[in-house]
């Protein structure tokens, strides 16, 4: 695909790539300039039915592929990501926003998931128990469920499909991927890749589009099992249409991730952690730290030591195609122009509710690109909008509590808990925090305590829909279903006085 020229996003549908018409379509933006790099068609049931066909037309063949030979797609994928790593990682740059070195950890983290899914032969080995009765052989062993699919974000346009591809396919399922209309180019690449490993047609395609593209694959008869990212208002709808449709769904909503600050805690290192984990992505992960708790003594030293660190970032235009300097930017543009005006209004919304907002990141002419800098918005209170609500983007919101216990409470009260972290120097503090906060993702000491790709990825309350993770052996049991089967093998009159297995003398 073109690196210059706008130009019409295709389908993969069937191994060919199609470019359709479409009613509608959506510009695709590099937010490091404001420029459109790419439109999107936005398809609906027409479109989705015909990857569906073809995911289903090649689902016979690709499930009895031997998983070794499954497994070596897998192996060849590795091998052309680590070829094409800077080009992988570029892209994901352009079309999102992160900095180059956050796009590199994505694709780092996305090559784990296909390493996991290289293994897949010892993963989905199944259970034997001979002579569980007189007589009689019991064993267990797991299918592919069918005809997959994934509705991914745009905050990891590579990372993400990766989380559900590589398993599901190893597992010998075939797959239809909607990407977010507003980044869809990494999922082109991911699908020119898999061609280029050897991935028969029609078992991995791509189609884009809206809701409507959405609701069709949700009600889609031939579509076994749904796998979402996104916003927690649209992942328990996905959830429950998917299951109202007789699918199995994984629906990974959005978060507010509590960071607890304890008075003995290495302020320095505290900080840059806080940062990192706040205005990494620009905020826009649904694994961002977003509300830090300060207990006791803690607050100011804690504000203060964060509003002299962020005001220091170095924020600007991310694309190393782009702009010189961008190997050098500490925090990159944020995804849409609307989204900054969205992030931008809430610090409005703090100060109206009585917060204090101690660094303001808005800034003036960013010369088209969509930037907004690091804030820190103090004294926030449980009630506030701010302490409530999702705002996917950089705003750290600092509140002060007397004791552990009262933070601990505060994760009681929220309906989120995708992740929580404890920085402190106090092994009894750390195990309360651990054993105790309101979330499926703990950390001590470190900044985002995302799992890497042999754990699940276990959001807790309004942060998950579904009873089976991503990643890990979760995804493993998602993307199949077990088959117990009894047997039992009498003698037979004839074998009985003729036993023709023996040897003769």
């Amino acid at each position: 695909m073109s690196t210059t020229a706008p130009q019409t996003v295709p389908f993969l549908i069937g191994g060919q790539w199609l470019e359709l018409d479409a009613d509608a379509f959506e510009d695709v933006y590099n937010p490091s300039t404001g420029g459109v790099i790419a439109r999107t068609p936005l398809g609906g049931p027409a479109e989705v039915d015909r990857a569906v066909q073809a995911a289903a037309a090649a689902l016979p063949s690709w499930a009895d592929t031997p998983v070794v030979e499954r497994a070596r797609v897998m192996f060849r994928l590795r091998q052309l990501m680590d070829d094409r790593f800077e080009e992988i990682a570029k892209l994901v740059t352009r079309e999102h926003g992160k900095t180059i070195a956050e796009a590199r950890a994505e694709v780092i983290r996305g090559v784990e998931m296909v390493e996991f899914a290289a293994g897949i032969p010892s993963l989905i080995m199944g259970e034997v128990l001979p002579n569980i009765a007189a007589g009689v052989d019991a064993s267990c062993v797991r299918h592919p469920v069918g005809v997959c699919v994934g509705i991914t974000p745009y905050n990891f346009p590579n990372m993400v499909p990766l989380w559900m591809v590589p398993v599901a396919i190893t597992c010998g399922n075939t797959f239809v991927l909607k990407p977010s209309e507003k980044v869809p180019l990494s999922a082109v690449l991911l699908g020119e890749l898999l061609d280029e490993a050897g991935l028969p047609p029609g078992v991995f395609n791509v189609v884009h589009g809206g809701k409507p593209c959405v609701d069709a694959l949700l009600e889609h008869p031939q579509v076994a099992a749904i796998s979402f990212v996104g916003s927690t208002p649209i992942a328990e709808s996905i959830y429950r249409t998917g299951t109202a449709n007789g699918k199995r769904v994984q629906s990974a909503g959005g978060a507010k991730n509590h960071l607890i600050i304890m008075p003995d805690a290495d302020m320095d290192q505290t900080v840059k952690a806080l940062a990192a984990s706040a205005y990494g992505c620009a905020g826009q992960r649904c694994m961002a730290g977003s509300m830090a708790v300060a207990v006791g003594a803690a607050g100011d030293p804690l504000v203060d030591g964060l509003v002299d660190f962020s005001r220091k970032m170095t924020v600007g235009p991310s694309d190393p195609d782009v702009d010189a300097d961008a190997e050098s930017v500490d925090m990159g543009p944020v995804i849409r122009d609307a989204h900054l005006q969205r992030v931008a209004g809430y610090l409005d919304i703090a100060g109206e509710d009585g917060a204090t907002v101690a660094l303001d990141g808005r800034r003036g002419d960013s010369g088209g690109a969509f930037l907004i800098g690091p804030s820190v918005v103090d004294r926030v209170e449980p009630g506030m909008r701010i302490a409530r609500e999702e705002v996917f983007g950089p705003v750290l919101s600092v509140s002060r509590v007397a004791t552990l216990e009262d933070a601990l409470a505060l994760g009681d009260d929220c309906e989120y808990g995708n992740g929580a972290v404890i920085f402190t120097q106090s092994g009894y503090a750390a195990r309360e925090f651990t054993q105790r906060f309101n979330a499926g993702m703990i950390g001590v000491n470190v900044g985002v305590p995302a799992p890497m790709a042999w754990f699940p990825f276990t959001g807790w309350n309004r942060s998950f829909f579904g009873d089976l993770h991503v990643q890990g052996r979760e995804g493993i049991q998602f993307y199949t279903r077990q088959k117990v089967a009894l047997t039992r093998w009498p003698r037979s009159d004839q074998s009985h006085a003729d036993p023709v297995w023996k040897t003769s003398r």
